[in-house]
């Protein structure tokens, strides 16, 4: 089993060694260790995609603070998104070019949700941005530590924890559509604050996952745009990871 991420769970991250049979028959593993996947790599690469990520929020941001509607940048933006991220799953050796778009466009996402939010709430942005930060910066350092090793078991239940989770918001938000349900986890009672903070922990759980596919990619010795595939997948989880905590603070603020 992999990680829960879309990317991660691409066969790409499997695919075997380039195999060269000479005259005799003799085997041997073609390998440029120039042209393969590294984890400093895929983490430039991620710096790269957060830092054009929050280059395009930012610009949102201060274009709907100009007064102009942000509801086509944050349809635009998830919807462009998502369509990059299915394209990259099928075709990784796209990433390179996927990747940055991906971060660009959501970026208009997060920027016109972000306004949203801190228009009704001020300050919980910045205080939404330093909870993720300071989430990634736990879970890294207790995985680089190993003090959290992740065992097939671990894989096994985050992965489980996380497709229920999708399918829970998929159903409720079907029958919030077509009928009068209204959904526990849409309100700020203390029950819907619970399950917040459940879907932030399986989150921030599946961070551990993404940096252990990352590793074994590297040691695998994939194709170098593999580091941008690896860094798209990181930002997806980092993405989800910010949201669900701009949801959380938003509960908790609507009961001040």
């Amino acid at each position: 089993m992999t990680s829960n991420n879309p990317f991660f769970k691409s066969k790409s991250f499997n695919k075997p060694q380039t195999v060269e049979v000479d005259e005799q028959g003799n085997r041997s593993v073609l390998i440029d260790y120039n042209e393969t996947m590294t984890v400093s790599g895929t983490i430039n690469k991620s710096l790269i995609m957060l830092l054009l990520l929050v280059a395009s929020a930012t610009l949102t941001w201060m274009m709907t603070a100009s007064g102009y509607n942000p509801l086509p940048f944050l349809i635009g933006g998830a919807v462009v998104g998502l369509i990059l991220v299915v394209v990259a799953s099928f075709k990784p050796h796209l990433s390179g070019y996927l990747a940055p778009g991906y971060a660009l466009f959501e970026g208009l996402f997060i920027g016109a949700l972000s306004a949203l939010f801190e228009s009704m709430y001020p300050g919980i942005v910045i205080q939404a941005v330093g909870a993720t930060f300071t989430t990634f910066l736990v879970c890294f350092m207790l995985y680089k530590y190993k003090v959290v090793t992740v065992t097939e078991k671990f894989k096994s239940i985050v992965i489980g924890a996380t497709i229920t989770i999708a399918i829970y918001y998929l159903i409720t938000w079907l029958l919030s559509m077509f009928t009068s349900f209204q959904p526990v986890h849409y309100g700020n009672s203390l029950m819907s604050i619970g399950i917040s903070v459940l879907v932030i922990v399986i989150a921030a759980l599946n961070l551990f996952l993404d940096f252990d596919q990352i590793e074994k990619g590297a040691e695998k010795q994939m194709p170098k745009y593999m580091e941008w595939f690896g860094a798209m997948g990181l930002m997806i989880t980092l993405v989800w990871l910010y949201v669900e905590f701009l949801r959380l603070l938003s509960k908790i603020s609507s009961r001040d």
